[in-house]
């Protein structure tokens, strides 16, 4: 016990208390020009910018806006090759006028794609925070041309973006920066309970996808399976009125059989926990019941297969409970919206996988609580043995259906790359739910086979099966693997998120996943 209370301070490091400053968000209808503030952003298409043979802006709003700016917006985009690209923006300084700064903003191609509104909303906040502005308006060069219902979806992915743009993870810092913005109005976009209820839903969208993020960038040597648990029981304190929260220890895991999950355990010096939100909504009948599982390990070191050499990632294992990050999130957010006619069950064997003389070797075989003995040829497969346990405890609550998240395979980034997930089911029904909830959402996933063929290649020569197979096709006979814990009445669907979940280039969680799985549940709300 007290090597655990030495390793839970380990470093001295405790997260900076930060209260993140809140941005206000409102609709409104009023002349661009008329606008009072810091920067008045633009948001442009490629289409947008195409200019007649003087030179001029064919798109109406923008052709206003230069003729009234002197020129400026034609001249400057024309030496600064501005074309309205995703991601591009061109910011000019002015005087004389209501706003202190006119910028554009390049949205692409698609005008009617999540990603790029967020992205531009992304780009806008990127440019507030060059300028240390404190007051932003958005608009859009073409909004007129925009149906009522993608005018919201667009204010909302725009909002979403602007927040997270803003955001910077400043917890473990000496001087964390402070952001500037603090009020953002969107023009040209309708006004009324429509556009403010978005508006609002963007707020909790963001909201989750900092959550995961603060989550998945904290280290290991302070977030322990104890902290997720706590971090549970406050996720369910928070919003008693529609969540509870039940916390089993090492000794009540072992009374349920799982062995799947207390070998992965048994090596490091910090307990497990198996932890279990619940969402029941606060009237009503419940039409639809259904779990979301995330893989919880907090440390991933391989175990006896020992990440080593370059490519190995070790330094990043941390990022193993990528899964269950997004899970706490959607019950946080579940606790903020109370949808009707749905029950949620938010399910994560938290624990990590360590060396000692204590843990499980290649070789051992460990009992899952259904009863199924599983060789272990690969300690490094240990996500899979973790959410065996879980999805076994899931089908028993009587779901209809399950998903679950996890940071799983190398073989999935080597297939996909590292901004695509990759989702695995027998359902197509359950498939093209939760693909449809992607492309609301704005995240990238990707239909794989579950090419039954390959799980020839899992067989034991001693014990049920083994827990992995040979390197070609390894997120299939992963997801081939996790399929034979789960009951044949429940539909369920695997979502491999070990490429986009982290950003290996910044070196920071990228909040992957939460924005879907919120669409998913919501939709089965009545």
């Amino acid at each position: 016990m007290a090597n655990s209370v030495a390793m839970a301070t380990l470093g001295l490091t405790k997260p900076n208390q930060i209260q993140r400053p809140k941005i206000s968000f409102a609709a409104r209808e009023v002349d661009l020009l008329e606008w009072k503030g810091d920067i008045l952003a633009v948001g442009v298409t490629e289409k947008d910018m195409a200019r007649d043979q003087n030179s001029k802006f064919q798109n109406l709003v923008l052709q206003k806006l230069d003729s009234n700016l002197g020129g400026i917006l034609s001249k400057a985009s024309s030496e600064e090759d501005f074309s309205g690209k995703s991601g591009q923006s061109t910011v000019l300084r002015l005087s004389g006028l209501g706003f202190k700064r006119i910028g554009l903003v390049g949205v692409g191609s698609s005008v009617s794609s999540t990603i790029a509104y967020r992205t531009l909303g992304e780009t806008i906040a990127a440019a507030a925070k060059s300028a240390q502005a404190s007051s932003v308006a958005v608009a859009l060069a073409s909004a007129e041309g925009l149906s009522v219902e993608l005018k919201l979806s667009a204010a909302s992915a725009m909002a979403t973006g602007i927040v997270l743009g803003t955001f910077e993870d400043n917890r473990f810092k000496l001087e964390p920066k402070t952001p500037t913005l603090k009020s953002v109005e969107i023009l040209g976009l309708g006004t009324g309970p429509e556009i403010e209820k978005k508006l609002k839903y963007s707020e909790v969208v963001s909201s989750g996808v900092i959550f995961v993020k603060e989550l998945v960038n904290a280290p290991a040597n302070v977030l322990t399976p104890g902290v997720l648990a706590e971090e549970a029981k406050n996720i369910a304190s928070l919003y008693s009125d529609v969540l509870t929260a039940t916390i089993l220890d090492a000794e009540q895991c072992k009374e349920l059989k799982m062995g799947s999950f207390l070998g992965v355990a048994a090596a490091s010096a910090h307990p497990p926990y198996f932890i279990h939100l619940c969402y029941k909504p606060p009237s009503g009948s419940v039409k639809t019941k259904l779990a979301l599982v995330g893989k919880g390990i907090t440390f991933d070191s391989g175990g006896y297969n020992i990440k080593a050499g370059a490519n190995s990632a070790i330094e990043i294992m941390k990022n193993d409970m990528g899964g269950a990050a997004v899970v706490f999130a959607a019950a946080k957010a579940m606790g903020q919206i109370k949808p009707a006619g749905v029950e949620v069950h938010f399910l994560t064997a938290a624990c990590e996988n360590m060396i000692s003389g204590a843990g499980m070797r290649p070789g051992d075989i460990l009992t899952a609580s259904n009863g199924k003995r599983i060789e272990v040829n690969n300690t490094d497969a240990e996500g899979r043995l973790a959410l065996a346990d879980t999805l076994i405890y899931a089908c028993k609550l009587g779901v209809e259906k399950i998903v679950d998240l996890a940071t799983l395979t190398g073989a999935c980034i080597t297939a996909l790359g590292p901004s695509v997930a990759g989702v695995f089911t027998p359902s197509d029904d359950l498939a093209r739910e939760v693909l449809e909830a992607a492309e609301i959402g704005g995240e990238k996933l990707w239909r794989l086979p579950m090419e039954e063929s390959y799980w020839g290649t899992m067989k034991s020569g001693i014990a049920d099966m083994i827990n992995t197979g040979p390197r070609h096709g390894g997120a299939i006979t992963a997801a081939l693997f996790l399929k034979q814990f789960v009951d044949e009445g429940v539909e369920w669907l695997h979502i491999d998120i070990a490429g986009p979940v982290f950003d290996e280039k910044k070196k920071l969680a990228t909040g992957f996943g939460i924005s879907t799985m919120m669409e998913w549940v919501l939709k089965h709300s009545s």
